[in-house]
């Protein structure tokens, strides 16, 4: 049975950081173009304030297999309420309808921290993601053309939005 979405620890970031990982060899979903480690990231986890934009992290038995990070829009009070939102599900669970369940989920949680305003920041040639916040009730708020350079590729991003 999957499990409800808890607040991550640092011991799970092993577990966070191979589903990113997969991500990076997908080469659509992330900026970063060479794998990372967990040491890489101790930094961004602890970024992350567990009342106010936390990394969720959900599993299935007793191993991550998603998680969807909420981080801060920009610095500026006026922000206060707006998060980017971002969501990795392990490769082995994809395709399964999970991502549009878990990120409803997250968006159902946005409130208890005190988030007003989703954004979803989505290269163009990610296909799926597109589909899946689009479906979610994201709508395109700008449109970024050529801004990203990842394994000499120009790639286009989208950013979406959605107040909640």
């Amino acid at each position: 049975m999957i499990k409800q979405f808890r607040v991550a620890e640092i011991d799970d970031l092993p577990e966070i950081i191979n589903i990113y990982n997969d991500a990076i060899n997908d080469g659509i979903s992330t900026v970063h173009s060479d794998i990372i480690t967990p040491d890489n990231k101790i930094e961004w986890f602890k970024s992350h304030d567990k009342d106010t934009r936390p990394i969720l992290v959900k599993e299935y038995k007793n191993k991550i297999i998603s998680w969807i990070d909420f981080q801060p829009f920009d610095e500026n009070a006026a922000y206060k309420n707006s998060a980017r939102v971002s969501i990795y599900i392990e490769r082995n669970f994809r395709g399964q309808k999970l991502g549009q369940k878990f990120l409803q989920e997250a968006i159902d949680k946005a409130d208890i921290y005190g988030i007003k305003t989703l954004l979803a920041y989505i290269f163009s040639d990610n296909i799926a993601s597109l589909k899946l916040f689009k479906k979610m009730h994201f709508r395109e708020w700008g449109h970024f053309p050529n801004i990203a350079q990842i394994n000499n590729e120009s790639k286009d991003l989208i950013i979406l939005g959605c107040s909640i």
